[in-house]
C-alpha cells in the first residue's frame, strides 16, 4: 500500500515591512516632528535638521544605518556635550578660616 500523497502547501503571506520614522521630536525646542533626517549613503554622511530651531547634526552611515540610529546618536552626543558643560565646584580646601560669629543671647538680658 502507498501513502497518501499530501497537498502542496501554500506559501506564507508575505510579513510587510513597517516603515521607520524619519522625522522625529527636537531635544531642544520640543516640536514634534520637526527634526528630519537625510541620509546620502554615496557621501556615507546623514543631516539631521530642526525645522523650527535650525538645531544641526551631523553623522556618519553605513548600508545599515537607519535615520532613528542618527536620531539615537544626537541624542547621545547633546547628553555627553551637557554634562561636559557642567561646572563642577571646586573641592573644599581646608585653609578657609572657621570664624563663626557668637550668636545673640537672650538669656543675659
Amino acid at each position: 500500500m502507498g501513502k497518501r500523497k499530501k497537498s502542496s502547501r501554500k506559501p506564507a503571506p508575505a510579513r510587510q515591512k513597517v516603515p521607520l520614522d524619519t522625522t522625529f521630536t527636537c531635544l531642544f525646542c520640543h516640536h514634534e516632528k520637526s527634526v528630519t533626517v537625510r541620509m546620502d549613503r554615496k557621501e556615507g554622511v546623514a543631516n539631521l535638521v530642526c525645522r523650527v530651531c535650525d538645531q544641526r547634526y551631523q553623522s556618519k552611515v553605513n548600508h545599515l544605518t537607519e535615520p532613528i540610529d542618527i536620531y539615537s546618536e544626537w541624542i547621545d552626543a547633546a547628553d555627553a556635550a551637557q554634562r561636559e558643560e557642567v561646572p563642577r565646584r571646586p573641592a573644599a580646601s581646608s585653609s578657609r578660616s572657621t570664624a563663626r560669629v557668637p550668636a545673640y543671647d537672650s538669656d543675659d538680658e
